[in-house]
């Protein structure tokens, strides 16, 4: 069974046992558990639901195994020839990263 919640304005298509990085929490802690309700479609092999926007008491339920993970560091700059102009940047954005331990959609079996 897969399905596809929302968490940030981003969509993450998740079965159980996945990883995912979402959004940083500043107050969670590892082995805390999390909850997305905000669940757009769900379906296993012979089922599926298509919310409209959303699926009426569906939930994603993960545990936080990450609380603090980075991702890649983006770097950036700016230059100007002959001005001796030089500027350089970087960023690395910080995420939480959570394993998905169950997926429960009423009216599908999985």
């Amino acid at each position: 069974m897969f399905a596809i919640f929302e968490d940030g304005s981003r969509q993450y298509r998740v079965k159980a046992g996945d990883l995912v990085r979402v959004d940083f929490r500043r107050e969670s802690q590892r082995g805390d558990k999390m909850t997305f309700e905000s669940v757009l479609c769900a379906a296993t092999d012979t089922a599926s639901i298509i919310g409209r926007p959303l699926i009426a008491s569906a939930k994603v339920e993960a545990e936080v195994t990450d609380p603090e993970f980075k991702g890649e560091k983006i770097e950036g700059g700016k230059f100007k020839r002959r001005k001796g102009y030089i500027r350089h940047w970087g960023h690395t954005q910080r995420y939480t990263e959570v394993k998905i331990t169950a997926i429960d959609v009423p009216g599908i079996g999985g």
